[in-house]
């Protein structure tokens, strides 16, 4: 029998931290064109920052930017 697998804690879920990390540059808007999207800018942002944290603090900023990239998609889908 194996143990029930630990979650993310009770509680909002971190978002981004503001701005991105040392090293890590946005793309610049020519690039992507008008496909940009803040919200899925800020989860990709997220999930570069996640590398400077500690593991299980990493699983929920990989949790909350799957959660945002899963919420804007369904949002796009209906639009």
């Amino acid at each position: 029998m194996t143990a029930p697998r630990p979650g993310p804690p009770p509680g909002p879920r971190p978002g981004p931290p503001p701005g991105p990390p040392p090293g890590v540059r946005p793309a610049p808007a020519e690039e992507v064109g008008d496909a940009r999207h803040p919200a899925v800018d800020a989860a990709v942002l997220g999930m570069a920052n996640a590398e400077a944290l500690a593991p299980a603090d990493q699983i929920a900023q990989y949790e909350a930017a799957y959660e945002t990239l899963r919420e804007t998609l369904a949002t796009i889908d209906q639009a």
